[in-house]
């Protein structure tokens, strides 16, 4: 999987989880330098999602941060209005483009930052744990939760803002 994506274009997000499609939505691509991709998309859920420490609406838009040689994505979150929600990081195995578009596969572990940065919550440990992906690859595990290890890092010492640019 390779080549870039155009900016301006629509390209299909396809989130990969287990080996089937978990989600798939379209987005517009804001830029692609061959190893940085950055789309956007509305929420592509089909009602709000309350976690608790944020909630995900219709109106909200996303831009997200794709890498081909980095185990995470990162996603930041805004009103429609265009307020700051925060961060939404996914470890992945780095990301692939396809002739269907660009594809990600979730390994479980995410990580939000709120919008001051005050909120750092590691998530889905649990699920990780469950996958069976430690004992399947045991490479991909520990660059997973290497790259969570990093995620947490710099969003506790600079905020995720700096790292995407």
């Amino acid at each position: 999987m390779g080549g870039r994506l155009m900016a301006g274009g629509e390209v299909a997000v396809r989130l990969v989880k287990a080996g089937r499609t978990k989600v798939s939505y379209p987005a517009v691509v804001i830029a692609d330098d061959g190893t940085h991709a950055v789309v956007r998309a509305p929420w592509a859920g089909d009602v709000a999602r309350d976690f608790g420490f944020v909630r995900f609406e219709s109106g909200d838009v996303f831009t997200e941060h794709y890498w081909r040689d980095r185990w995470y994505a990162v996603k930041e979150v805004r009103t429609s209005g265009g307020v700051l929600k925060g961060w939404y990081c996914d470890v992945t195995r780095p990301a692939g483009i396809a002739p269907d578009g660009l594809v990600v596969e979730d390994l479980d572990l995410d990580l939000w930052v709120s919008a001051d940065g005050a909120s750092v919550l590691r998530l889905d440990e649990d699920e990780f744990a469950d996958s069976g992906l430690e004992t399947r690859d045991p490479a991909a595990a520990a660059a997973a939760r290497r790259a969570l290890d990093e995620l947490e890092a710099v969003a506790r010492a600079n905020g995720l803002a700096e790292l995407l640019g």
